[in-house]
């Protein structure tokens, strides 16, 4: 996420690329099933049609890519929000509906107004069947109860998202490390994940750490009985 520097709205990027995991690591699902958007092309751009548009129910938003000109379109505020909020929406690929044209799209920013909740613009990267995308995806930790976790051990979670460069047809919706057996001291690395077909990290001059188990600041509890 990056902010805009005036306080009451920020930009959400892309996130997280989900891999799949070897030995303890084990692979998730892709992304959610497609969908489709219907929009109209909008004449007039700037602040002030951008805000009739979202009195009017509606979000200005923006399709580019793919070597083709930029287009300027409208979306119904409502249909956006719901997508957002039922989860996955930076690594679905989208059907804009324009005016009955078909353009296949994935949602790369939106700009929120974080005081009021309200989305505010959508930047859509338009795609076809062999587009390479890179995205964020989010990272899940499961059975921290089978790890040292268990006994006092702390998940220092270095990466919370992965960005991959991956098939736009195939992006993983997120990735599942299984923190099985793990001890105090073990660190998950990229390397330890198994990645999808076609998807590669876009980090890739160093076996960059995703988490790590670390012991409290007042030692394990096993140690403190012993004690």
């Amino acid at each position: 996420m990056d902010g805009t520097g005036n306080g009451l709205r920020f930009w959400h990027g892309m996130m997280i690329a989900s891999p799949g995991l070897s030995s303890n690591l084990k692979g998730k699902a892709m992304s959610h099933a497609t969908y489709e958007l219907k929009a109209v092309a909008r004449e007039r751009v700037g602040k002030g049609s951008s805000r009739e548009l979202r009195r009017n129910g509606l979000i200005p938003a923006v399709i580019y890519g793919d070597k083709q000109a930029p287009i300027a379109i409208s979306i119904n505020t409502n249909e956006v929000t719901k997508r957002i909020h039922a989860g996955g929406f930076m690594t679905t690929v989208a059907t804009i509906d324009l005016d009955g044209k078909k353009i296949r799209v994935l949602p790369k920013d939106y700009q929120l107004d974080v005081v009021r909740d309200f989305t505010m613009h959508i930047d859509f990267l338009r795609v076809s069947a062999d587009s390479q995308v890179s995205v964020q995806v989010p990272v899940h930790f499961v059975n921290e109860e089978k790890s040292a976790i268990k006994t006092g051990g702390v998940l220092n979670i270095v990466r919370h998202e992965v960005e991959l460069n991956c098939p736009a047809s195939d992006i993983p919706e997120f990735i599942t490390v299984d923190l099985t057996g793990l001890k105090v001291g073990d660190a998950i690395h990229i390397s330890a994940v198994k990645l999808p077909k076609g998807a590669t990290p876009v980090i890739a001059d160093r076996d960059f750490t995703i988490a790590t188990i670390v012991a409290p600041a007042g030692g394990m509890e096993e140690e403190a009985a012993e004690a």
